[in-house]
């Protein structure tokens, strides 16, 4: 049986994408080799501060947006919040985190670095911003994060500098806008015909999943 292939956008900024992280944990723990998830890269929050003046302007700005994600947080209990978040050392954009995102990925691929270190960069990157306040728009800070888990830092670094990454993040960028991603996290799968979008529950995900896995073929489009 084929795996069900998952391609999943989030924003590393996105308060709903941190929450989500332990629902993609749990389908690799439940379905390990029968799913196949692709982890890509799309801003929401490429200009922060353009953000929070068109989309937040009119209810608070920066500070009302900083309390709806400390309330959003609230109602989940394995996640925390630091007190800088969103009011200190603001992130000016997420496409920096992004970039070495893209440039681990395109390490990994190589088997320059150990299976899995792109979804460990992904979740310590979003874990340094939510839960310890550091500002991940700085090249700076994505380094010592790289470096404190154990990853290539010279590979990483590479990548980004001869554009790999930067081709990486394209390609990204042109597969969410081809498929019409506007929201973190997405969820894409059966080639494209269902997505779940936004804080969606792991049991609706597991469903859909399930449904792909055990469909006879062709019967999704008996039509």
């Amino acid at each position: 049986m084929n795996p069900v292939k998952i391609s999943y956008f989030t924003d590393a900024l996105c308060v709903w994408a941190y929450i989500s992280q332990i629902r993609m944990d749990e389908l690799k723990a439940n379905f390990k080799d029968a799913v196949e998830i692709e982890c890509r890269y799309f801003h929401v929050f490429g200009n922060v501060s353009s953000k929070m003046d068109t989309a937040w302007k009119q209810r608070g700005g920066l500070s009302a947006y900083r309390q709806h994600v400390r309330e959003v947080v609230e109602k989940f209990g394995h996640v925390e919040l630091h007190e800088r978040t969103w009011q200190a050392d603001v992130p000016k954009s997420s496409m920096p985190a992004h970039l070495w995102l893209c440039a681990i990925r395109d390490v990994q691929t190589a088997a320059r670095c150990a299976p899995g270190s792109s979804d460990r960069a992904a979740w310590a990157f979003r874990d340094a911003f939510f839960r310890h306040g550091r500002d991940i728009s700085q090249a700076k800070v994505l380094l010592d994060i790289v470096e404190s888990i154990g990853l290539p830092a010279a590979e990483i670094r590479d990548a980004v500098a001869t554009g790999a990454a930067h081709a990486a993040l394209a390609d990204d960028l042109e597969l969410a806008r081809a498929q019409s991603i506007a929201a973190s996290p997405t969820l894409l799968f059966n080639e494209g015909r269902q997505r779940l979008t936004g804080n969606v529950g792991y049991r609706i995900i597991e469903a859909n999943i399930r449904e792909l896995l055990e469909a006879s073929p062709g019967q999704l489009s008996w039509c």
